[in-house]
């Protein structure tokens, strides 16, 4: 079997290829512009284009589909190509449905909580040896790629995405699973260049409830007000909807405890928002035959996904995390989890204002209030990003006025961030730091920035 990729250096994209390789498929792709770690790793197995750029010349009558990236433009000449000669053109999703269409698929849906909750299914799928084949958007540990996809596995685990299927097919990505097992994590606006109102962007999860199977499951998050007035205002009799809360837990000498029917369970991870995605996780594997007590056992030993509160550095008086955190919610969520669990040292907590909507004016209003529990918040923006994104300039006053809070630090240059945080962490107060961003803080190096702070 053929397929060819348009736009194969894509996140995503590159771990499809990679696993249609691993799968026997024949792969071939294309992009215009290909950065690591997907140019090292399409290179590792043999799939790195000759060369950089689009020829028609590489789609011919020989492929069986050609697989369409979001980064392509509808006037792609491989794209055109394809359409001329009547090739099965599939978006990212499609092939991912028609790949998993014989197996049980659980499709989690959610503005946050997806990649982890993702996760912990699989590490305790994999624990309990249930084959699985998934898709899940970072880089796991004990995973070797993104994507997998097999014959053998009559699971797949998929983290749904709302945002668009490809140039020529508008629909958000999580409306093709069909879901067997749905989960939905939370609801919260974003992505408003595509869905320009809350209530359009909460619809589509309406829709997603629509289209589980008959007979599946919806596992919803009832501390969610907008999850639980979708999953209550939505009339279908021939699903079951089972809500879930934050469970019964501890926090002692900086160690979270699950309590489980009687048993007090260490975790590697801590706050209510990952407690929540653990509870999602453990009725969906339910679902599968996992009892409560093969849960715990595999649970304990969950370390994470990247970037999801992913510890940098640790010494005995201070720590150093980075997160994905980027909207209001993940924000308040991972600070609150970072006070939570290291309540006797103060906090500094950093965001990077990086994505479309979080540097649009309007939407910015969404962050009032959302680092209030950290001693020093900081927020850095770069006004090039701004400008890129084709936004009007963003000023420091309407992000103070924004957030709500004259105690916060906002910078411009990233490397006057380093400058106040070496200014913070180099005097006698000893400060836990929390970096927060979808992005890097342009280039800024986690790692050695913790060996110089944290000594």
């Amino acid at each position: 079997m053929n397929v060819h990729f348009i736009a194969i250096g894509g996140s995503a994209m590159h771990n499809l290829a990679i696993a249609l390789h691993l799968k026997g498929v024949n792969v071939t792709g294309s992009d215009d512009e290909i950065f690591d770690p997907a140019k090292s790793r399409l290179q590792k197995y043999g799939l790195l284009p000759d060369s950089i750029g689009w020829n028609p010349d590489r789609i011919t009558t020989d492929l069986d589909a050609v697989v369409l990236g979001m980064h392509a433009r509808l006037d792609n000449p491989e794209l055109i190509r394809a359409q001329e000669l009547g090739l099965k053109i599939y978006s990212y999703p499609e092939y991912l449905y028609e790949q998993s269409k014989d197996k049980l698929r659980i499709v989690i849906g959610g503005s946050h909580g997806k990649t982890t909750t993702t996760a912990m299914i699989l590490h305790v799928l994999q624990h309990c040896g249930i084959e699985a084949d998934y898709m899940v958007g970072a880089q796991l540990e004990g995973f070797e790629v993104m994507v997998r996809l097999s014959e053998s596995a009559k699971v797949m685990v998929i983290e749904g995405d709302e945002y668009l299927t490809s140039p020529i097919d508008r629909r958000p990505k999580f409306h093709l699973y069909k879901p067997d097992i749905a989960i939905m994590t939370g609801i919260e606006w974003d992505h408003i260049n595509v869905f320009p109102t809350f209530e359009i962007y909460k619809d589509q999860f309406a829709q997603f409830v629509d289209l589980i199977m008959p007979n599946g499951t919806l596992i919803y998050c009832d501390d969610d007000k907008e999850v639980r007035d979708v999953a209550e205002k939505n009339q279908r009799t021939d699903i079951e909807k089972r809500p879930y809360r934050v469970p019964e837990h501890v926090v002692e000498n900086g160690v979270t405890y699950l309590v489980s029917e009687g048993r007090r369970v260490p975790l590697s991870v801590f706050g209510n928002h990952n407690l929540l995605n653990m509870t999602a996780a453990r009725y969906a594997c339910q679902k599968l035959g996992v009892s409560d007590v093969q849960f715990d056992e595999a649970i304990s030993s969950f370390g994470g996904a990247s970037k999801r509160l992913e510890l940098v550095k640790r010494t005995t008086e201070q720590v150093m995390y980075k997160d994905f955190a980027h909207a209001p919610s993940k924000l308040r969520a991972t600070i609150s989890a970072m006070k939570e669990q290291y309540s006797e040292k103060p906090l500094i907590a950093c965001m990077e204002l990086h994505t479309f909507s979080s540097l649009t004016a309007e939407f910015l209003k969404q962050y009032k209030g959302c680092m209030d529990k950290a001693e020093v918040p900081i927020v850095y923006f770069n006004p090039h990003a701004v400008a890129h994104k084709k936004l009007p300039p963003l000023t420091t006053e309407q992000v103070y006025e924004a957030f709500g809070n004259r105690e916060i630090k906002v910078f411009c240059e990233s490397q006057e961030v380093v400058r106040c945080l070496h200014e913070l962490m180099d005097g006698n107060q000893k400060y836990n730091l929390l970096m927060m961003s979808s992005g890097n803080f342009d280039g800024i190096d986690f790692a050695q920035l913790a060996d110089e702070l944290i000594k």
